[in-house]
């Protein structure tokens, strides 16, 4: 089944691209601000987050209220979109385990 077709997975894919952002964030455009004086790609890639940002953690409650999730396992999502990698460990240690 493509990851796509279900809730969980297109959160999961969601869940990606947020913490991708976020590193994108960190690792590309701040230096490139900061160091490069170049602050248009962290306008770009930062409102892109930011979007990003809001639609996950309303996505996870969204998920917590039809799903049925824990209120942990919603306090782990939004936990893990404030850390940088957050995200992924968060997929890999409790979304991969969750049934479709």
């Amino acid at each position: 089944m493509a990851l796509y077709k279900t809730p969980l997975g297109r959160f999961r894919i969601l869940a990606f691209l947020e913490g991708t952002s976020l590193l994108a964030i960190l690792i590309v455009t701040m230096p490139l601000k900061y160091l490069a004086n170049l602050p248009e790609p962290n306008q770009i890639v930062g409102m892109t987050h930011g979007l990003l940002f809001v639609l996950y953690c309303l996505y996870a409650v969204q998920l917590k209220i039809e799903q049925g999730w824990k209120t942990k396992t919603l306090l782990q999502a939004l936990l893990a979109s404030v850390i940088p990698g957050g995200t992924f460990y968060f997929d890999k240690r409790v979304l991969k385990n969750l049934d479709f």
